[in-house]
Formats: C-alpha cells, structure tokens, sequence
C-alpha cells in the first residue's frame, strides 16, 4: 500500500484526524497528584470509625454524610483544577482510596483488634473494595462532567 508521505495520514501514524488529535489516553492525561490527595482525603471514612465519631453522629448517616461530602468535595476539585480528564482522575482517585484502605485495615487491624482482619485476608474482598471505589470513582467522575458540561454550555448560551 503506498501513501504519499505528505498525506495527513501518514503524519499522525496512521492515525485520521491531523497530529494533534490524541490517539489514545495515556497516563499523563490524568491528574495523578489530585487523584492520589482526592484518595486519601477519603481516608476521612476509616479515621471516623477508628475514632468513634461515627458511633456518635450514628453509623449509617456519619458514614452517609462523609461520603456525600467527599464526593462533592472530588467533583469541586476536579472542575476547579480545570483536570483534563476528570472522569478518569476521579476513578484513579477511587481506586486509590481503595488500596489505601486495604492497606490501613491491614496495618492498623493487627494493633487494634490483635490479629489481621479486613479485606487483605480474602482476594474476593480486597477486589471487591477496589471495584467499588472506582464506581464511586466513577459516579463523581459522571457527575463532574455533567457539571461540566452545564457550565459551558450556559457560558456558550450567555
């Protein structure tokens, strides 16, 4: 097949669109320091429990309102830092979460309970812990382009 190397074509390798277009998502395209700070904000959750102030604000609604805070707190970050791909850094941003309280329950659990517990004893659970933080991830992720998108199309409208 020959091409003529002057072609748009040829000079995006390959690729339609013209050398600017970005072939595919790399890992540059997510805001790694705002998803690693925005997951272990969320280490908020955990603390609460640890230090009994879920217990005194009442479990279901303390654990409720933190998270309902965390997440509009990743959706204000990400819009506000102007991410590149917020969807994407909010899902990083969950999974980070999750592997750090994987971590935390495996470190703290052996000095406060006297023996390991929590998902790192079971792989099913630890996958579990990961894949629903980057829901979450990517719920805020949805959320926070949806905002997005309002904002400009009413700066665009005005």
């Amino acid at each position: 097949m020959n091409h003529d190397p002057g072609t748009p074509r040829d000079r995006t390798h390959g690729h339609p669109g013209g050398p600017s277009t970005p072939t595919t998502a790399g890992p540059r395209s997510v805001s790694w320091p705002l998803a690693l700070a925005l997951g272990t904000l969320a280490l908020l959750r955990p603390l609460m429990n640890a230090t009994g102030i879920t217990d005194m604000i009442g479990a279901p609604w303390a654990q409720l309102g933190a998270t309902l805070l965390i997440t509009v707190v990743w959706i204000l970050a990400v819009l506000v830092s102007r991410a590149p791909r917020p969807f994407l850094t909010l899902v990083c941003a969950g999974l980070t979460y999750g592997i750090l309280a994987i971590v935390v329950s495996a470190a703290l659990s052996p000095l406060l309970l006297g023996e390991t517990q929590g998902p790192i004893t079971d792989p099913l659970a630890m996958v579990a812990v990961l894949v629903t933080n980057a829901l979450w991830g990517a719920v805020a992720g949805a959320l926070a382009l949806a905002v997005r998108r309002l904002t400009q199309d009413r700066g665009k409208a005005g």
